[in-house]
């Protein structure tokens, strides 16, 4: 039986611990009783930080000091990794062998390993895939990604006031780290006063460096929804990450770009579209959505504004028809 599990990692910024996420929800499944550890060997991980209130429930605690395999001499013989604590499953999800050797000396049981099965010819490009096939190998294939469900009450609170029961909410995410990854805002506004045309209601997420556009949305679409903007819950504590993800159990479907919001939609368990701007990053840093449609701006032309709106129309119906 495990009753305790590491996860070993280098760390997480927002993007990687966004998609790491259904791999956290879907070891908790498989092992609801085990004790899981997420060790941090270069210090720093959102879990600890941005992300805290959202893996609650989930991980049961960061490692991040001490010997933990990030210097050369953590593996000197006389190194104690890991305070010399031993875990019945040790999941390496990093792909440095001399890293992962000092990993290995803290399993007392299984020890998988992303470093060495990333030698081999069929290890997946993508790292959600990735890492559902740890998880697969950690579970003798029982296990799969699955949507985060929050442990806070006040989180999901705060959505089922922010969007009320009685309505098909589909949610709109057109902010981007660049300009050159977001499909244009008119496009956006377009297909938000489609969607009130067959009756449900559009659902726009902005970051807080896009007021303007905000504003703009607002202004075209005065039924529209902006849950984080418009404020009328009693929970204002809960923002951010967590509110995004909580908000996100609430949609029948959703559409972002290729930026931190779509990965929020997705670990929430929000059917996603995908809008990305080239193929290589499209495979490799997918969203772990559990239904997933994508489109490719590089399948049309040379920027975001290639993508037509008649397909992203098409393919937004084709998730809301299976919701």
């Amino acid at each position: 039986m495990v009753k305790s599990i590491l996860v070993y990692s280098m760390g997480e910024v927002i993007g990687d611990g966004l998609i790491k996420l259904p791999f956290i929800a879907g070891l908790r499944a498989a092992f609801p009783d085990a004790a899981i550890s997420w060790c941090a060997a270069k210090g720093e991980t959102v879990y600890s930080g941005p992300l805290k209130a959202v893996v609650e429930g989930y991980v049961d605690e960061i490692l991040s000091k001490d010997v933990t395999g990030a210097r050369l001499r953590d593996l000197l013989p006389w190194a104690r990794p890991f305070g010399g604590r031993r875990f019945d499953l040790v999941i390496d999800t990093q792909e440095n062998l001399r890293r992962s050797v000092v990993a290995r000396r803290a399993a007392a049981g299984r020890f998988i390993s992303a470093a060495r099965l990333a030698r081999g010819k069929d290890w997946p490009q993508a790292v959600t895939d990735r890492l559902a096939r740890l998880l697969s190998l950690a579970t003798d294939g029982q296990g799969a990604p699955r949507p985060i469900t929050l442990a806070q009450a006040d989180a999901l609170a705060a959505a089922r006031a922010l969007l009320p029961d009685g309505q098909a909410y589909v949610g709109l995410a057109p902010g981007a780290g660049g300009q050159e990854k977001r499909w244009p805002l008119d496009r956006y506004i377009a297909l938000a006063s489609h969607l009130e045309q067959i009756g449900a209601t559009p659902v726009f997420f902005f970051g807080p460096d896009e007021v303007e556009d905000a504003a703009r949305a607002r202004a075209e679409l005065p039924n529209a929804r902006f849950p984080e903007r418009d404020r009328t819950d009693a929970f204002p504590h809960v923002k951010g990450p967590l509110l995004v993800i909580a908000l996100a159990g609430r949609l029948c479907a959703a559409v972002a770009n290729d930026a931190g919001p779509g990965h929020m939609l997705a670990a929430g368990g929000a059917p996603l579209l995908s809008l990305q701007k080239d193929a290589r990053k499209a495979v490799k840093f997918r969203p772990a959505a559990a239904r997933l449609e994508m489109l490719v701006a590089e399948d049309y032309g040379d920027a975001m504004a290639a993508l037509p709106s008649e397909a992203v129309e098409a393919a937004l119906s084709r998730l809301m028809a299976r919701a």
